[in-house]
């Protein structure tokens, strides 16, 4: 097929199984052996699929859910669903049936493939709210023996019954590719809903396939590159990077055990490209601490005195940039005893480009990983813009921007400061909800993203913050909460922070502690503790994150700008943000509004100039019980430093 008739996904895919049959196209571990399909067998796989999907009844402008960890077969359903111009609407596997019900009314689902029982029970107790939901298939049949609804079948079985279709009619499926039209809605995403209910984004094939193709020529992607897909399949991070990149530059996908081996797994495959978001880093960076932490002297020391090597001249190094001779040697010394080590631990041993997106990475963390030699690159888009914005070029990485405008992209900044987009990325509309398209998209054709940013002198794109979030203290200098959140987080003991601050005297903050750094932290002092709210109210926890919060001042307090956005006091929540409990979206965003509201007693505390408050909240546990959750909160001053001596504090 020529590059023009490689319009859709389902063509991509017959091109990979005509012109690469033999090599790996994806793999799946189960039960600690990995397993392999090429391109061939997934083509017929995946035309299996979709007859058994027309044999059931799927018809042209269908919606098939897709509920579960990264899977073969529900990556499969995917491309099955757009074979038969059907749209796949990916769900988040941790989502409750609450959730589930109203995307699943939303979106006018029929049908829905699921990974396992966990997902089968969900969607079993959504179908009284959500009739039109007619067929669930599920993937793994592990505690579903005994079910004998009859709207519940394996895929095992519609495969079986797609085999039976194609036998009969071998042309079917290719006469059903041949209809599909690259404008046609190959996926609809749906929003995390920070403000509101989530939308449905309805994204076509040629939008995400220019997507696709521009990061692959961007980055120099190959068949021979290797990445480790376990982000959400609802999310469209994943979408871009695992499934529209590899079905364009025809590379492997590899779908971990579970979770909990996602390292583990990552350290077998040593995947070439790799993409997570901040919070993955920060996690990663939090266990190496925790480690560095329980090793002797000697180690420790050792890390400590070559870290300080590789923030001084790591990055200029990656870069390519002159560093001086005795860095340079130093630095080989480092990455020979410590850098090369923690690279191999962190499974990135052969990762030659590393992304990071969803939302902004802090400085200190993207240096740390640059500086140990990991090609972490940030770029920047949407949902809507199919994750692809900006790019950073290698040699040319600057840690407070995203980069340049994406081929086929235009970014300009509004007078209000907004940042617009108009793009070859650009999603069709919003489902059934023209009103939110119409406000989204202006009349010239741009998407309003809804971040406030700038260019700097070299036509980079910096982001300051959300648009609506961007404020002012009472003295009119600048307020951007992410920006103070993310100094915050760079440090392993703290897991979350929310910052307040607009329009008042002083910039005061919720603290999540991160629990297994602060209880490894603990349990070495022999401090003990009997659980998160526990550990989080000792006056030795206090002492700690007030150690971090004033290092992030002295920091702040270096910035001309955010000078003045010190926290002046700050207390410890007792209890974890959490999705279940509607703090946080489920790609882990805190929801700025609902938190503000539901614990705006300790707001108040805080500028009230309290010592301490008492507060009782409800939670949701993952059974679907509630409980409540009480304390009595400590609130406690850090100190802020003027800017003329910030770097002596410091």
């Amino acid at each position: 097929m020529s590059e023009r008739s490689l319009d859709t996904f389902p063509r991509l895919l017959l091109q990979h199984a005509a012109v690469r049959p033999e090599h790996p196209a994806i793999r799946e571990k189960d039960l600690g052996i990995w397993q392999s399909w090429n391109w061939s067998q997934v083509s017929a796989e995946v035309r299996a699929l979709a007859c058994g999907l027309a044999e059931l009844g799927f018809r042209r402008g269908d919606s098939l859910a897709i509920i579960g960890d990264n899977r073969p077969r529900l990556y499969w359903a995917m491309t099955a669903a757009q074979c038969l111009g059907g749209i796949p609407v990916p769900m988040y596997q941790d989502a409750v049936a609450q959730e589930l019900e109203y995307v699943l009314q939303d979106a006018g689902i029929r049908f829905a493939i699921v990974e396992d029982q966990e997902q089968v029970d969900k969607l079993i107790e959504c179908r009284e709210r959500a009739p039109g939901l007619e067929h669930i298939l599920y993937d793994d049949p592990r505690g579903l023996r005994h079910y004998d609804q009859p709207f519940l079948k394996s895929l095992d079985a519609v495969q079986e019954l797609g085999r039976g279709r194609s036998a009969k009619q071998p042309n079917f499926i290719d006469g059903e590719i041949e209809q599909g039209k690259p404008d046609d809605v190959a996926i609809m995403l749906y929003t995390s809903g920070t403000t509101g209910k989530p939308k449905g984004v309805c994204i076509t094939h040629s939008a995400l396939i220019n997507a696709a193709r521009g990061g692959c020529d961007f980055d120099r992607l190959t068949a021979d590159d290797e990445i480790l897909s376990y982000l959400p399949m609802a999310w469209v991070g994943d979408n871009l990077f695992s499934y529209a990149q590899s079905l364009m530059a025809g590379f492997t996908v590899n779908c971990p055990e579970s979770g909990e081996t996602v390292t583990t797994d990552m350290r077998e495959i040593g995947p070439t490209y790799y993409f997570a978001p901040p919070r993955v880093f920060e996690n990663l960076l939090t266990q190496v601490m925790i480690r560095i932490e329980d090793a002797g002297a000697i180690k420790r020391g050792m890390f400590h005195y070559f870290m300080d090597v590789a923030r001084r001249c790591g990055a200029e190094i990656l870069d390519g940039r002159k560093v001086g001779t005795g860095d340079r040697v130093l630095y080989a010394l480092g990455n020979a005893f410590v850098y090369g080590p923690l690279r191999n631990v962190l499974g990135m041993s052969r990762v030659r480009v590393a992304y990071t997106a969803g939302a902004a990475i802090g400085p200190d963390l993207f240096r740390f990983y640059r500086s140990i030699g990991i090609n972490l690159k940030q770029l920047y888009g949407s949902t809507e813009t199919c994750a692809y914005v900006c790019l950073q070029k290698d040699g040319q990485i600057k840690l407070d921007t995203v980069g340049i405008p994406a081929p086929g992209v235009e970014v300009k900044i509004a007078d209000t400061g907004e940042v617009l987009v108009k793009s070859v990325a650009m999603f069709k509309e919003y489902y059934k909800r023209p009103d939110a398209t119409a406000e989204t998209i202006d009349a010239q054709g741009y998407f309003r993203t809804g971040d406030a940013g700038f260019f700097d002198v070299d036509g980079q794109l910096k982001i300051i913050d959300r648009a609506k979030d961007v404020g002012k203290l009472a003295n009119g200098a600048i307020y951007a909460p992410n920006y103070i959140e993310n100094k915050l987080k760079f440090f392993s003991h703290i897991r979350e922070a929310v910052a307040f601050g607009d329009r008042r005297e002083m910039v005061c903050a919720f603290i999540n502690i991160d629990i297994g750094a602060v209880g490894n932290w603990a349990e070495r002092r022999n401090i003990p503790y009997s659980g998160y709210t526990d550990l989080a109210q000792k006056p030795e926890v206090y002492a700690l994150v007030r150690e971090c919060v004033e290092k992030a001042n002295a920091e702040l307090a270096l910035d001309p700008a955010l000078c003045d956005s010190q926290v002046h006091r700050f207390l410890i929540l007792h209890k974890e943000l959490d999705p279940d409990d509607d703090e946080l979206t489920r790609t882990r965003k805190v929801r700025r509004g609902f938190v503000a509201e539901k614990y705006n007693v300790l707001i108040d505390a805080l500028y009230s100039g309290k010592a301490s408050q008492f507060i009782e909240t409800q939670v949701k546990f993952e059974d679907g019980r509630s409980g409540m959750v009480s304390a009595d909160l400590r609130i406690e001053e850090a100190k802020t430093f003027a800017p003329a001596t910030a770097k002596k504090a410091a």
